[in-house]
């Protein structure tokens, strides 16, 4: 007995030590606060084919449910069956456990207790690959079903083709399915397709997936995985995210903490979705199949969320796909003559913007910035600022570009422009700052480009977040076509529904704050550092009295705001406009304070657990934010190359930079009551500001910080305009690691 004991602990104790890819969890966030749950899926690192359970349409949180209707093939739904064809295959479903699914990102399994299947399928970056093992003296069958005007083939002896509409009908997914058996009966119905009858217990499907044809997807298949061998495409998408995941090193913390960081970190590569396949992509700008340029043509969202924390974080990990992002949008421009997202417009603002002066201010400048240029500034002078819509200027953005602001609706009065969704309404304060943030971003590339007209008229529409700013009260508050303030006026509950004919999914006392351009000039706004930051602790401390008729409980705050979830008073980490908030402090001389929030936020808002996530973690963007403020930095103004320090979480951090460069930030001493910085060096000298300069960490080096139990109120305190003079963008500047611009 005691010899069998000291072998299980001998064994134990040469068990290899976990890899980053091990500590991922896709099911945190399967539960939503409020909103929209995380999926499990499994995919390559900005790959096309992306896989997850789907469950019943009533329930979204899909970690709560118990059935599964079936598994993604595009924008089609696979599902194994045995037996008759199910009546209806539009409902067939079977039960789950969740305490029997593996779900990791480049492998997941699952039993359906219904009929006694087990589940397995990998990934490549164009392919599926499923496994199914039917139990015996059972006939293996499995079915496709459609969701938005789908379109099936088959193919015998062991082919399906089909294709299908994506969620926002901007083009069509075609998938080519190839058995490893041939099928011996088929047969249709509407919206559906099955094949039957194979002769194996365990059934192996390849399903290639192509935006451009059934005969790519084909070709695809052959492409990335040419054999039947399911073990080795798995141990390569094991690789694949290692190597993704390796790239960001961690010592030290808790077991939980290192599976947050590195499921951040994995949700923070599935998007934007690279769409080159082999040499060819589809665009849906123009709706043309293009020859590929270099390593991607990318599904670009709306950055709304994902400029402020998710590119910036991919910009550390792998610079040249972010060029390739800046050189996506330079496509877009030229196939459809604007600069816009991919797929449509949401939510507010023109952050891709940000996104080129981001990569261009940090150094990384092998693309055309002239015409990068042309298109954001087109964007700019032309284009409607009207929430969710694209298209021409209004007199909405008339008045913007003549007075400064977007005027808003005093309550009761009906709207007049035809553009405006009854729903989303104007957002007039939030789409105004947002708006002086990305003319603060084009008055760096007009400054780069020498463009001195330009840098005048975009630095001064960059300081349009004045025209809003009420002294009387202390807010950023909306005002009429006349320059009169809304009345009444509450911080809390003023705006309606999401506060939308005001703000964003938000109120008052979050987007006050949205000035990261400029936080100098908004803090003397404020009346000093005094003022600033006794606002900034009282955002943190502030419930939801506000006007009682109104409720002030907090289940009538989030019946009005369901999108300002993860609540530290009216601070909600759950939307991404808060993200920047608790690095404000430093400007204000109190690091201190901004060391204290960023760790209560890291660890009251984040857990290893299904309900792991504060808010809608849209596709990355609060993942991100926790691997960055883990790390123990965070770039408040995206454009600048800055970052501001925070408290981290490890012993020490490895950041594998381009070219083979590493940057270390080493915590000594840091434990839970260890949150504060006592002093720092960067690269053996002493540093005594709270935030250091891109090129600095790009060229690889040390930041050491001392930690310990009680803030030390001297370190980093300096000059809040010391900033301003940091990595400002100069075209005579080289760039880091890359040409210069063409």
């Amino acid at each position: 007995m005691i010899r069998a004991l000291i072998l299980t602990l001998a064994l134990a104790s040469l068990a290899a030590p976990k890899e980053p890819v091990d500590y991922v969890d896709p099911n945190i966030g399967g539960i939503s606060h409020l909103l929209v749950p995380a999926l499990p899926n499994v995919q390559y690192p900005h790959g096309i084919a992306r896989l997850a359970p789907v469950t019943p349409t009533g329930v979204k949180d899909r970690y709560l449910a118990d059935q599964v209707f079936g598994f993604r093939a595009g924008a089609s739904i696979l599902m194994p069956f045995t037996g008759p064809v199910p009546a209806d295959p539009a409902r067939y479903a079977s039960l789950y456990d969740h305490d029997q699914e593996t779900a990791t990102p480049y492998y997941y399994s699952a039993w359906l207790e219904d009929t006694g299947i087990q589940v397995e399928y990998t990934v490549t970056h164009s392919v599926a690959y499923y496994r199914f093992t039917y139990p015996e003296n059972t006939t293996p069958a499995v079915l496709f079903r459609g969701v938005t005007a789908p379109q099936f083939t088959l193919q015998p002896p062991n082919a399906i083709q089909g294709a299908e509409d994506t969620p926002y009908r901007d083009s069509r997914l075609y998938f080519h399915a190839e058995f490893s058996r041939p099928y011996a009966t088929s047969g249709q119905k509407p919206n559906a397709v099955w094949a039957a009858g194979f002769d194996t217990r365990a059934l192996e499907i390849k399903i290639g997936f192509s935006y451009i044809s059934p005969e790519q997807a084909r070709r695809n298949i052959a492409r990335e995985i040419p054999d039947w061998d399911f073990a080795r495409v798995k141990a390569e998408a094991r690789a694949v995210w290692n190597r993704e995941l390796g790239k960001i090193e961690i010592s030290g913390g808790t077991e939980q903490q290192r599976t947050i960081f590195y499921t951040g970190l994995y949700r923070s590569v599935g998007r934007p979705t690279n769409l080159v396949e082999g040499d060819r992509y589809y665009s849906g700008a123009d709706k043309q199949v293009h020859p590929a340029e270099g390593r991607g043509f990318y599904a670009v969202n709306n950055p709304w969320g994902s400029f402020r924390s998710m590119y910036p974080l991919q910009l550390l990990l792998d610079p040249q796909r972010q060029v390739d992002v800046v050189r996506t949008y330079i496509r877009i421009y030229q196939q459809s003559g604007w600069m816009q997202p991919y797929i449509r417009q949401t939510m507010i603002g023109q952050h891709q913007t940000a996104i080129v002066t981001d990569v261009w201010a940090k150094g990384y400048r092998d693309f055309d910035l002239a015409k990068a240029y042309e298109g954001l500034r087109k964007n700019r002078m032309e284009s409607t600022l009207i929430p969710w819509r694209r298209g021409p200027a209004t007199s909405i953005d008339r008045a913007y570009q003549e007075h400064g602001f977007v005027p808003a609706l005093a309550p009761g009065e009906q709207e007049t422009i035809p553009t405006v969704d009854s729903y989303e309404r104007r957002q007039a304060v939030a789409v105004t700052l947002e708006a002086a943030y990305d003319d603060w971003c084009m008055a760096q590339l007009a400054r780069a480009l020498g463009k001195d007209a330009d840098l005048a008229l975009f630095s001064r529409r960059a300081l349009n977040y004045r025209k809003l700013f009420d002294p009387q009260t202390g807010f950023m508050r909306p005002k009429t076509a006349d320059g009169r303030w809304i009345e009444p006026f509450d911080p809390t509950w003023s705006g309606g529904q999401g506060g939308r004919a005001y703000y964003a999914e938000m109120n008052a006392w979050i987007y006050t704050w949205h000035v990261p351009h400029d936080v100098p000039g908004l803090i003397g706004l404020f009346g000093g550092p005094g003022p600033f930051t006794a606002r900034l602790d009282q955002l943190f401390r502030e419930q939801y009295a506000g006007n009682r008729k109104q409720g002030g409980t907090k289940y009538a705050f989030l019946a009005q705001f369901p999108d300002q979830t993860g609540l530290i008073g009216q601070y909600a980490h759950g939307n991404e406009p808060n993200l920047h908030i608790p690095y404000l402090y430093n400007y204000a001389g109190e690091p201190w304070m901004t060391q204290r929030k960023v760790r209560q936020i890291l660890q009251t808002q984040y857990a290893a657990a299904p309900l792991g996530y504060a808010g809608d973690e849209d596709d990355g963007d609060l993942g991100s934010w926790y691997v960055l403020s883990a790390m123990g930095f965070y770039p408040v103004s995206p454009g600048r190359p800055v970052y501001d320090i925070g408290s981290p979480l490890f012993d020490e951090v490895r950041l594998h930079m381009s070219g083979g460069k590493v940057f270390t930030l080493r915590a000594n001493h840091v434990s839970t009551a260890n949150k504060y910085i006592q002093s720092a060096t960067l690269n053996g000298r002493p540093l005594n500001a709270p935030w250091f300069d891109h090129q600095t960490l790009a060229e690889g080096g040390t930041l050491v910080l001392e930690m310990g139990p009680r803030p030390n109120r001297e370190w980093g305190k300096g000059s809040a305009n010391s900033v301003q003079a940091l990595g400002q963008l100069d075209s005579r500047a080289p760039g880091i690691g890359q040409k210069r611009n063409r």
